[in-house]
């Protein structure tokens, strides 16, 4: 009962949190603007994130999380497929903050990693369904995810630093935290249920990228005030 209360406070606070400020940034960011575009990917991850989030919170609170092994699974397909998508919108807000002029090689790279990673979410070995998931496919979904994180923690790490950009400098760093406290789950989880206790700090590293997305709406709104 602890664990369920303590975990539904948490997703609901940071589920509500990056709903609402990406709808805000949305509505306040002018058509085709970089405040838009983060409200746009804070709407993604917490849309894709509430997919997983709300049926766990539901089988803690009832059943179980083994008698709704296939809602879980299929949660976290979703979820999967939106983190995807969130990153490459940040790599077009990167492109567009920094000017970066058109880099087909690496936009290609980037477009490539996330088809690999959405492709290999959809194959049936992942066996979303089930309470228990193969470890090999869940390496290898994530393989071109971490590789597309690794390329955004280097370009905004250049780039912020070189532009003396206050408002993303540690986008490197909220980055490098998600991964370094993701991986663990996925390789030991299974094994070690207590490592999944790590999603906790690994969802506040998301709520740092929302958090600036917030902060480059005031700098807009000083800019132009």
């Amino acid at each position: 009962m602890a664990q369920a209360l303590a975990e539904t406070i948490f997703d609901v606070c940071y589920l509500a949190f990056a709903i609402i400020i990406g709808i805000l940034l949305f509505r306040k960011g002018e058509k085709g603007s970089l405040v838009r575009k983060f409200g746009i990917m804070a709407i993604v991850l917490g849309a894709g994130d509430a997919f997983h989030l709300v049926p766990r919170a539901y089988s803690l609170w009832t059943t179980g999380l083994e008698a709704n092994a296939a809602a879980l699974g299929i949660g976290k397909l979703i979820t999967s497929i939106t983190m995807t998508i969130f990153y490459l919108i940040l790599y077009y807000i990167w492109r567009e903050r920094y000017v970066i002029q058109e880099r087909k090689g690496l936009t290609i790279t980037m477009w490539g990693l996330a088809i690999a990673r959405i492709a290999l979410c959809a194959f049936p070995q992942n066996q979303w369904l089930s309470y228990q998931q193969p470890l090999l496919w869940g390496i290898l979904r994530n393989i071109p995810f971490a590789i597309m994180g690794i390329l955004l923690i280097v370009l905004f790490a250049q780039e912020a630093k070189r532009a003396n950009d206050r408002v993303f400098r540690f986008m490197w760093l909220a980055i490098t935290l998600s991964f370094l406290f993701y991986l663990p789950v996925v390789l030991f989880a299974e094994q070690i249920p207590m490592i999944g206790m790590l999603m906790i700090p690994k969802t506040l590293a998301y709520v740092w990228v929302v958090v600036m997305g917030l902060n480059l709406y005031r700098q807009t709104k000083r800019e132009n005030a």
